[in-house]
């Protein structure tokens, strides 16, 4: 029997429309939706359909969208693969997505889930706001050569390695003023080029330590479980069962880089043969190709 895992994307991956036809189709999905509108306060549905791009896009409101969004393709999964669903035995998430994958592992409920997510969006969008930070996309340079001008771009500022996603494709995190020296510097290393993100600042870097002290709270009072299957932190590119170290991985997570080409590299070596991207978009099934091209990867069309 074939075994399977689900992976689940993170912010940067919404777009307006994502999510209508699982709800003009499903009812579970619906029921998510309107489940999501009562928790939030606001009516997530109409955003994730109509927009405006600009408040979808924005941290605060990505992150909860993605995330039930995101459920929604699951439900899709069970009502028309459920033979797939059944062959699950890991799941991963891109630093949001790994409290979707949580969810999906049983290690948390919905509501418990959502609520999470959106104190993390908000704690995130405000931690940023205090700092002008940002994060560039840094495109055919190997892992030390990305460090190194981490190194040599940051000078009094905040600069760092926030996601290592594949090879040749790394993002680095901290003060704009930092992120601007680093675009200016790379060609001369020979980075094919660097492409600023817009995001809100700079995730996963200190900078975020507020965020991290206000999700905190929010974090102790949610009961968490063991995860029915394995389920890939960001922070070490390993499985974890005990809830309380899960908890503190999350947190942790606000802060260091996200480990995906590392996270996928231990799934490949557990020999999985076929993997999963539910949620908008197509940006893991990309990343795992750069990865290992021989990797059978499909998605879910939301």
């Amino acid at each position: 029997m074939s075994k399977t895992v689900f992976l689940f994307p993170g912010q940067g991956a919404q777009s307006v429309g994502m999510g209508a036809r699982l709800v003009e189709t499903l009812p579970a999905a619906r029921d998510l939706f309107q489940q999501a509108t009562q928790v939030l306060g606001y009516d997530l549905a109409a955003l994730c359909f109509n927009g405006p791009a600009a408040e979808l896009d924005s941290t605060i409101r990505s992150q909860p969208a993605l995330f039930v969004t995101s459920l929604a393709a699951l439900e899709w999964m069970r009502a028309e693969r459920p033979e797939i669903v059944k062959t699950v035995a890991a799941a991963a998430g891109l630093s949001l997505g790994e409290y979707t994958a949580l969810v999906f592992a049983g290690a948390m409920d919905f509501t418990s889930g959502l609520k999470l997510v959106a104190e993390r969006g908000a704690a995130m969008q405000e931690a940023a706001d205090a700092i002008p930070s940002g994060m560039v996309s840094v495109l055919g340079l190997e892992t030390w050569a990305v460090e190194s001008l981490c190194d040599q771009a940051r000078g009094e500022n905040v600069l760092q390695v926030a996601n290592y996603l594949c090879p040749g494709n790394i993002v680095v995190s901290g003060d704009k003023e930092a992120c601007v020296r680093l675009a200016e510097m790379a060609p001369a290393a020979g980075a094919m080029k660097t492409i600023p993100l817009p995001v809100a600042g700079a995730f996963h870097t200190s900078i975020m330590a507020p965020a991290a002290e206000r999700l905190s709270a929010a974090l102790a009072s949610v009961k968490l479980k063991k995860p029915r299957i394995p389920v890939i932190s960001n922070v070490d590119a390993k499985p974890h069962d005990d809830p309380e170290e899960i908890r503190k991985l999350l947190l942790t997570q606000l802060t260091a880089p996200v480990r995906w080409e590392e996270s996928m590299r231990w799934l490949m070596a557990q020999s999985f043969d076929l993997y999963y991207e539910v949620g908008p978009g197509r940006v893991l099934r990309g990343l795992l190709k750069r990865i290992d091209r021989k990797v059978n990867c499909e998605g879910v069309e939301v």
